[in-house]
């Protein structure tokens, strides 16, 4: 259980933390299934939330990962925009800081959709069509092939440093971990972390793919990286050792939403941060 706060920012962060595990876990459990034979999918993130829908109480489930996932967005903007985590202003911690604000809308969409499933006003899946259409737009541009080409780099970079970090960094830095649960912690966080530089490094691939050859219609998203592991020669081991890394990531969110040390801004502070964003 995410630890109750008196700061409603930190409240709102664990809340997030704690729904963005959820996705993952769910994505994760999925796609193992989909791995041993036993159903399952390979979707993306969206029609893993679609799944929910058909199990007891699921509109409410969606409405509060939704909820949570807004609360994540807010963490993540707040966090890049006052420096919450000390990241400092060099050039790696504007870089983190940047990535964590791009992340936060990333979130939000993802949160408007899994609303809209709720309500009833949406459909599951069209994760890759959305990339699609977002890199076909970006490629009409002055320079787009070159843009999409950038942040294809760009994420295949944070592959690699999610590797990086699953191999050989601190993955509980953040973490107050009671001494008698920390080992197995750092486990689920660094095959967490593994599994998202695999994922990252192929939707990386795609981009850099689609810059190259001009074509919109190479990029995929979380679902399509999955897919294409699962179409390699030992797929089903591929698969299932991501897939089974993704849902330990899941774990590692709840994780963080109960243990994760987060020096919120009070909402004064929160509101003067954000208020260049409404200008």
């Amino acid at each position: 259980m995410p630890r109750i706060s008196h700061n409603p920012v930190e409240a709102l962060a664990r809340f997030g933390y704690g729904a963005r595990g959820a996705v993952y876990g769910l994505v994760g459990g999925l796609a193992l299934l989909a791995a041993v034979g036993s159903g399952g999918q390979t979707g993306g993130s969206r029609s893993a939330l679609q799944t929910l829908l058909s199990q007891p109480f699921g509109k409410l489930w969606l409405v509060l990962i939704a909820l949570g996932l807004f609360g994540f967005c807010a963490w993540r903007v707040l966090e890049a925009l006052t420096d919450a985590d000390r990241r400092g202003s060099d050039m790696k911690g504007l870089g983190i800081r940047a990535a964590h604000l791009i992340s936060g809308f990333v979130y939000a969409g993802l949160a408007i959709s899994a609303l809209n499933l709720a309500l009833g006003r949406g459909s599951g899946g069209g994760e890759d069509q959305a990339a699609q259409d977002w890199t076909a737009w970006l490629m009409s541009q002055p320079f787009g092939q070159w843009l999409v080409g950038l942040i294809g780099l760009a994420v295949a970079g944070a592959g690699l440093a999610f590797l990086w970090k699953a191999w050989r960094g601190d993955v509980a830095e953040r973490l107050s971990l009671p001494a008698d649960k920390r080992d197995w912690i750092v486990t689920l966080g660094r095959m967490g972390f593994a599994a998202r530089g695999v994922v990252f490094l192929v939707i990386g691939g795609f981009l850099i793919l689609a810059a190259l050859h001009a074509s919109s219609s190479e990029v995929h998203g979380l679902g399509g990286a999955l897919k294409a592991l699962q179409q390699q020669p030992y797929g089903w081991a591929l698969l299932g050792l991501t897939s089974l890394g993704l849902f330990a990531f899941g774990l590692f969110g709840l994780v963080q939403a109960r243990y994760r040390h987060i020096d919120a801004p009070d909402l004064d502070d929160a509101k003067a941060a954000v208020a260049p964003l409404g200008r």
